[in-house]
């Protein structure tokens, strides 16, 4: 680990360059992950994220001895992810899959059902199952907490962001759902919304964005016994202080629950960190 990034951050950001709104062409997002898995803050930098149907590219992208770590996006039926490991390329190696097994509104279960083989396929992969924030979710998270009982390698995501307001939960409903986790002793994985470190209002779109470091001192106090209107209350923050405070104070701890969130830049979170001097580093090393 290194002594730049602090075990708290270590591997929060996973990098999901091809995805909107980044959307950068494979061959692109592919050296841009080189770059990053050499820099000197390689430590904050989960997999690449990719979608299931570029599979077959990623092999062509990479010199004749190099190995990259993937987390692979279900874009393709949940049954054919099965065969994902028997037909990759062995320079590639499959750290975690996710699947959205249900849309607003839809009972998530049937998709809960055909993903929870998947762990048991593909050895050291973690899978995520997206759950919409709806009804059956806590249903939906009791079945998650059996299959992890009989030790399965499943745990829930969650969307906080997207290309419309509804799609950005609430404070309130956040917490609740890291309450939900922790009381399943569930880890979770995040995505969309995430990029800058602080609570604020997007100009562009006028949308109100969940904070990174909301979330971990958010996750970090729930893991610590706090309820939901305590963890509401740091959600919503805006004042960097107390936040960068309560996360300063963990640096040398692992994250609690948080497993990380994917982001379509490394950079724009990375930048928050040591502006508000979480990370010890600059870009000009």
């Amino acid at each position: 680990m290194s002594t730049q990034v602090p075990r708290l951050f270590a591997a929060l950001v996973d990098d999901a360059a091809v995805f909107p709104p980044g959307s950068a062409p494979l061959a692109e997002a592919v050296a841009a992950h080189r770059r990053h898995r050499t820099a000197w803050y390689a430590d904050l930098v989960g997999p690449l994220l990719v979608p299931a149907s570029a599979l077959p590219e990623l092999p062509k992208l990479l010199d004749e001895d190099e190995r990259i770590d993937v987390g692979v996006i279900g874009d393709v039926p949940i049954p054919a992810l099965y065969p994902l490991r028997d037909r990759v390329d062995p320079r590639v190696r499959i750290r975690q899959v996710e699947a959205a097994v249900g849309k607003r509104g839809e009972d998530p279960h049937p998709g809960l059902a055909a993903l929870t083989g998947l762990p048991a396929h593909l050895d050291d992969a973690d899978v995520y199952a997206e759950i919409p924030l709806t009804w059956g979710l806590l249903a939906a998270l009791d079945r998650l907490a059996r299959e992890r009982a009989a030790g399965k390698r499943i745990a829930p995501k969650f969307r906080t962001g997207g290309l419309a307001a509804e799609l950005f939960p609430t404070p309130v409903e956040l917490a609740a759902v890291i309450g939900a986790c922790r009381d399943r002793q569930l880890p979770f994985k995040l995505t969309a919304g995430l990029h800058h470190a602080i609570r604020h209002i997007d100009p562009e779109t006028g949308f109100t964005h969940h904070g990174f470091v909301n979330v971990l001192a958010g996750t970090a106090a729930a893991y610590e016994g706090a309820e939901v209107p305590e963890v509401t209350e740091l959600l919503a923050a805006t004042d960097p202080l107390p936040l960068v405070e309560a996360a300063r104070s963990r640096r040398e701890q692992d994250r609690p629950l948080w497993t990380g969130f994917g982001s379509c830049s490394v950079l724009e979170p990375l930048t928050d960190l040591v502006r508000l001097g979480l990370v010890n580093g600059g870009f000009e090393q």
